[in-house]
């Protein structure tokens, strides 16, 4: 959600920058209905402090012993309060028609944020880690996982249908084991306090991180108004809704292991194979709320953080910066984390880290205060996956398998799974 003094004061500001992500918003809509809604505030205002006027009037009236004008005041008065009445609900219908236009604007991307507005128009940042070689070559993971008993897919899709994994044996050890590390690396490394959320939400929380109304779509909903996570982000952001917290515990640093679900609506056909694309897989999310100025530092160090697990694990990943039209509605500025996948012979993206400034804040109603007494100001929120699991599971099988068909596991995953070579022999 938008400051509404911008969009009212700079609307083609507003317009110019939505369309840099090649979107529209109703900023005429808005403009009208804003027009309207202060108009009957205004005339509101102007009968109550005449109502006031009149009603102070009544009983010196009374006290002058001047009856018939107290009792014309009198009735002057009770005209004025139904006025009133009529005119409130009026400014609750404005202001309701205003909140749901509110929520159709998409966030505006930061200056700096590239031009352009396909995923070719990201700018490469940097690479970290050499790219294993195999001379003879090497397997999807899809493959090597079905070799080892990791995933069983068929009896996934008996049970599930598509787009669904179970996984077997040392494939779930694994994805626990990952899941252990990644919390560790977060908690005690990077300073973030762990938290376990429901995977079930309430409609508000999905408004708030600016999920719902646009993208019910891509949602499952289990109930009249209780909705499955599509990730961390909402249950965690929303730990804060309609708060105003103290400045000074700010940065709140949140990390979060969760089932997430996705229907993935707008990706038919796409990475069917393999665990690239499910409708429900785990995910380690960070979530940061921090004092308006630090954002976008704190965007910096929170892609560092993202990192650290990768270089913990030593595999070979990019950074790209997302352009203002491949960041989605919600973000100022973002990053991709994007690791490399030998077996198939791509990077694939396993977190995306935003600035969403004070957009989910203004959704959220999540504000702090810099000093006691003082005014309160909308947080700026940030978050990032740390990381997705299944993508991370396929470049660790691709990366470390050898010619005879076992998979090496990275030495930062060997106490957690007490052993440090899949094999036949496991």
């Amino acid at each position: 959600m938008l400051d509404r003094r911008l969009i009212r004061q700079e609307p083609d500001a507003v317009r110019d920058a939505i369309a840099r992500k090649g979107l529209e918003a109703p900023v005429d809509e808005f403009i009208k209905l804003d027009e309207k809604w202060r108009s009957v505030t205004h005339k509101r205002d102007e009968l109550k402090a005449e109502m006031n006027v009149a009603s102070k009037s009544i009983g010196e009236l009374m006290k002058a012993g001047k009856k018939e004008e107290a009792e014309a005041a009198k009735a002057a008065s009770a005209s004025l309060k139904a006025q009133i009445q009529d005119l409130e609900e009026q400014e609750r219908t404005f202001e309701s028609l205003l909140e749901d236009v509110e929520l159709e604007f998409p966030n505006m991307p930061h200056e700096s944020a590239p031009d352009g507005l396909t995923p070719e128009d990201n700018r490469p940042v940097r690479e970290w880690g050499e790219k294993p070689f195999f001379a003879e070559g090497t397997k999807p993971h899809w493959e090597i996982a079905v070799e080892h008993g990791l995933i069983d897919f068929d009896r996934a899709s008996k049970i599930s249908g598509s787009g669904f994994a179970v996984y077997t044996g040392i494939g779930a050890k694994l994805q626990r084991a990952l899941i252990s590390l990644m919390l560790d690396i977060q908690t005690t490394k990077n300073g973030y306090d762990e938290v376990y959320p429901p995977a079930l939400v309430l409609g508000s929380s999905l408004v708030g991180t600016g999920n719902l109304p646009k993208f019910a779509d891509d949602l499952y909903q289990a109930d009249d108004d209780l909705w499955l996570i599509p990730t961390a982000e909402v249950p965690v952001t929303n730990l804060y809704r309609d708060e105003i917290m103290d400045g000074t515990v700010l940065p709140v640093k949140k990390c979060a292991h969760t089932p997430c679900f996705r229907k993935e609506a707008g990706a038919a056909g796409r990475d069917t194979r393999g665990i690239q694309r499910m409708h429900q897989f785990e995910k380690v999310e960070l979530v940061k709320m921090v004092l308006p100025e630090r954002s976008y530092d704190a965007l910096e160090e929170l892609v560092r953080d993202a990192e650290s697990v990768l270089q913990a694990l030593g595999l070979h990943y990019r950074v790209i910066e997302l352009c203002a039209g491949d960041m989605g509605d919600k973000g100022c500025k973002a990053y991709d984390l994007e690791v490399w996948a030998p077996g198939i012979g791509e990077y694939l993206e396993i977190s995306s880290c935003t600035n969403f400034e004070a957009f989910q804040a203004r959704r959220a109603n999540i504000r702090f205060r810099r000093g006691p007494g003082e005014k309160p100001e909308f947080v700026h929120i940030l978050n990032g996956s740390g990381l997705a699991l299944p993508r991370l599971i396929a470049a660790i099988l691709e990366s470390g398998r050898l010619a005879n068909g076992d998979v090496v596991l990275p030495p930062a995953l060997h106490s957690y799974m007490g052993i440090d070579v899949i094999s036949a022999d496991n």
